[in-house]
């Protein structure tokens, strides 16, 4: 066995396709296909139950599953240790961060860690909370920023801070800026995305509760393109009050709170429960969390 086995393997498992894993890992798929089967030669165990919808783990698979975990985590805490000799932290951090939250606060991110991390490697992707949620199963992330996730017995989570959500409409020569109740959104024509996104999981759920349901005009799981139409009259929106003011022209919506219940959107740190987390892993955690607290005054803290 090697290294370049392991992980090759733990990526296939995980993935569940050799087709995802060589995209992920950047190398061919009959080069991939072939040192998992070396793998498998050398140990004189079939790891995978290879079939036309992908890969499944074996017994012996499931159990090389689980060292793999954590002989690529002792080399990535080795690298470490040899990094701290250096008088630095090492490694490579993977973070997705939801579009929102991503345009407040990857600047102050990236400042931090290149100030605080300087021998690490940090790499930021965007996208959507349930999507992301996907990629840390599939070890795409170290680290997720999420809005309202789901609970999983796969995934930990932990409270960052919460935003308010509000009606958004075009502005007119006499904005309207007065609470609309929840319970209006019934009959007010919405331009909200699709499922499972967020939001649209989170107004459906909390109307549900008042005994009715969102009046949807249009779906569309851009937010540029929604506040587009919102401004073309189209529709109403609801959104955080930080989508509209980082939008290109936030001057062309009018902002109306949500009451009677209000509407909050959970910001959540999530990281996958079977993964031990690095030293570098584990800083920036610490880091986002300050840069959270800078970003976002006066959080309201839910617990998830």
């Amino acid at each position: 066995m090697d290294l370049k086995q392991l992980e090759y393997f733990l990526r296939v498992a995980e993935l569940g396709s050799f087709t995802h894993a060589s995209r992920v890992l950047n190398i061919a798929q009959p080069a991939l296909s072939r040192q998992v089967r070396m793998l498998e030669v050398e140990l004189r165990q079939t790891l995978l139950n290879r079939n036309g919808r992908g890969v499944t783990t074996t017994e012996a698979g499931k159990l090389l599953l689980e060292h793999c975990r954590g002989i690529l985590h002792q080399v990535e805490r080795a690298k470490e240790d040899l990094g701290r000799v250096r008088g630095a932290l090492a490694g490579r951090v993977a973070v997705g961060i939801a579009p929102s939250p991503s345009k407040m606060m990857t600047v102050e991110l990236t400042r931090a860690f290149r100030k605080r991390l300087p021998s690490a490697t940090l790499s930021i992707s965007e996208g959507l909370s349930f999507v992301m949620q996907e990629w840390l199963l599939a070890g795409r992330l170290d680290i997720a920023l999420l809005y309202n996730p789901m609970p999983s017995p796969e995934l930990d989570f932990s409270p960052l801070t919460s935003e308010s959500l509000y009606l958004i409409g075009a502005r007119t020569e006499n904005p309207i800026t007065a609470p609309v109740m929840l319970s209006a959104l019934a009959t007010i024509p919405l331009i909200i995305p699709n499922r499972p996104h967020t939001v649209r999981m989170l107004l459906e759920s909390k109307m549900s509760l008042i005994g009715c349901k969102p009046r949807i005009s249009l779906e569309i799981d851009s937010v540029p393109a929604i506040l587009d139409l919102v401004a073309d009259g189209a529709g109403y929106a609801v959104l955080t009050r930080h989508a509209v003011i980082t939008s290109s022209r936030p001057a062309a919506y009018q902002i109306q709170p949500i009451v009677q219940p209000e509407l909050l959107s959970r910001l959540c740190l999530a990281t996958a429960s079977a993964r031990i987390s690095t030293l570098t892993q584990n800083a920036m955690v610490g880091l986002i969390r300050e840069t959270v607290r800078q970003v976002y005054p006066a959080p309201m803290i839910q617990e998830v």
